[in-house]
Parts: structure tokens; sequence; C-alpha cells
């Protein structure tokens, strides 16, 4: 809770002298977070001490205060507990100071230290090794600020619809680390959306063996959905490939996407698509396509074209995958162009 109002207030003298002293770019502080230099007491010296006790240089404390000024408002108190919960999960302090200077927001939100602490223990105990809950902590620390009983709550939702779907027990441990390694966004929705998205695939015909495909294939994703999404998607990708339910849902367990994005998305995608002359029926042959942004196949078809590929007349799997799956596929095709017609081991006829 500290003050945001800037009228009428002086920013601290001493704040300011003890980051000069730092080398500290202040105007960079002025232009992101001004109203950090105007709180009455600041522990500037005090952070950066700890910092350099687990090995940053000048230039990495300066660099960290300039990217998340609040640091500097935190007690020292507060940091070190905070060291201490890093510490469960990073290999060395080395490894920890790295984390901090890339990620300085996430380490900095000292709030929830009770809930980060009990999430981590809970994310041990599951079997999450301990490299998978650093890259959460900085990519995704908003999982840690949930109560560890909410966490536990999601992950057993999905243990039990994993077994009732048919999932083996001996796969189970498996398949939810998988999952939450992917996308542990998950965590962030309540165990009755997640109950009601999957009950909504199963009205719509998907067989058990099919949904539980569906969630591996999805990596999660479908959670973060809700029915009406997914019902005005799937009604949408009816009407285009004048299809079936039957081949509608054939055509979803080939391309996910086309439950996953929104109406708006789709049109977009496959309006991009038609403008560079492919047809529909090519779309439904190869719906995988739909997961590409318009700017990437624009960019393969182009590049595809350089090398005298007619995409309208081929099948759209040479547009399809990775960018490092694109690569492999353009690399044969741009061999296959360049190859000789002559055989050159042949032996060759040449008169006396």
């Amino acid at each position: 809770s500290y003050t945001t109002d800037t009228k009428s207030r002086e920013e601290n003298k001493k704040t300011l002298e003890n980051l000069y002293s730092l080398s500290v770019d202040i105007t960079k502080i002025r232009r992101l977070k001004e109203w950090v230099l105007l709180q009455d007491v600041a522990y500037v010296k005090e952070i950066a001490g700890i910092l350099q006790e687990m090995g940053a240089d000048e230039t990495t404390v300066a660099n960290i205060i300039e990217r998340c000024p609040e640091a500097i408002l935190h007690t020292p108190a507060e940091i070190n507990s905070q060291r201490a919960l890093w510490q469960l999960v990073c290999q060395n302090e080395k490894q920890l100071i790295k984390l901090i200077e890339q990620f300085p927001e996430s380490f900095f939100t000292t709030e929830y230290q009770q809930n980060q602490k009990a999430n981590i223990l809970f994310f041990q105990e599951l079997g999450l090794k301990n490299n998978i809950i650093t890259r959460f902590l900085t990519s995704a620390p908003n999982i840690f600020y949930n109560p560890v009983e909410k966490n536990r709550n999601v992950i057993e939702t999905l243990q039990r619809n994993y077994l009732n779907l048919g999932g083996s027990e001996a796969n189970m441990k498996i398949w939810i680390l998988k999952l939450l390694s992917q996308n542990p966004f998950i965590l962030l929705n309540t165990s009755t959306a997640i109950q009601e998205n999957l009950e909504f695939l199963q009205k719509n015909d998907f067989t058990d063996q099919e949904v539980l495909q569906l969630l591996s294939k999805l990596k999660g994703f479908i959670f973060q959905l809700n029915s009406t999404t997914m019902q005005k998607s799937m009604h949408f990708s009816k009407n285009i490939f004048k299809c079936s339910d039957q081949e509608l849902k054939q055509l979803v367990l080939k391309c996910p996407a086309l439950l996953y994005y929104s109406v708006p998305v789709l049109e977009e995608r496959l309006e991009g698509l038609l403008k560079e002359g492919i047809s529909i029926a090519q779309i439904r042959e190869t719906p995988m396509v739909l997961e590409l942004t318009t700017q990437i196949v624009q960019y393969r078809i182009k590049k595809l074209s350089a090398l005298g590929y007619d995409i309208k007349s081929g099948n759209l799997e040479s547009l399809n995958g990775t960018k490092k799956d694109f690569e492999v596929t353009y690399g044969k095709i741009q061999s296959k162009k360049a190859r000789p017609i002559f055989n050159p081991v042949a032996p060759l006829h040449i008169e006396d």
C-alpha cells in the first residue's frame, strides 16, 4: 500500500543519493515508476547489499533496480524470506541471481509468501522437478498466489477425470506432470469450469478415449475455454466445411484448434488462406493449417513459391508444423529442385 499520488510531493533526496551511488539510471525510474522515488522510506543500500551477497555485481544490481524499482521498498526481512523460499528450488545462488535479473517482478512480489511456500512444497510432493517449478515461479508466478488447497483441488479434479475417462493409474502421474509443464495456467481455473468443459465434449459425442486424446493435444488449454465459445467455433466450422457431426468430430480430433480458437480468429485465418488461392477443400483436407497465423502462412507460401512450388495445386502439408518442421520440409523441396536430372554415377557413353 504505497501512495501513488504524485501531486505536491517531492522525491526522497536520500533515496536519490543512494541510487546515484549505485550507478542506477534514475531517469528510467522516473519514466517507469516515479512514485517509488516519492516514498518516505526506501531500503536501497540494504536491498543492494542482499543482491551483492548473492553474487550480483554493480551492473546487475543497477539493472535489477531499474527494471523493478519497487524492489527498494521491501524490507530486508521480506527479501531474505523470499531468497530462502526461492532457494528451495534453485541449485545455487548463482542461478538465483540470474533468475532475479531476468524476472525481477516475480521475485519482488512478496505479499503471498505463505502461499508461495505451501505451493512450492505441494509441487515438489507432486513430483515436479525443481527446474520446472523455477520456470513456473518466473513465467507463471500468479499460480503461487492461490491458496494451496485451491491448486490441490484442481489437480484432484484432473486426476479423477483422467481415471473416469479410462486413463490408467500407472500413467496418471506422468499425464498430470506433462499437462502442468505444458500449461501451468490450468491452475487458474476452477474445478467447476474443468468439469463443465469435459461434460461439453461428452455431450457432443466425443468418446472417453477421444476426450483424453483432445486433452493431451490441447495441452490443457481446453480448460481455459467455456462451452459457449466451443459451441460457436464448432458451429462455424460445420458451416464452413459443410460436414456432418461425425465428420466435424474427426476434423476437431485432427485439429483441436477448431475447438480452441474463437470464431473471429478462425474467420481471419480462413480469409487469409482463401486470399492466397487456397480452396476450402484443401483446408478441410489439412485443417491443421488453421493453427498458423495469417502472417506465418503468407511467409511460408512466399518461400515455397520462390522454389516454384505451387501451393494451390498441391496439398497443404508443406505449410504445416513448427518453424523447425517447416524448415525441414523447405530443405527437402529445395534439394529436390537442385538435384541434377542426369544420374551422376551412371557411366558416360563417349565415342572414341
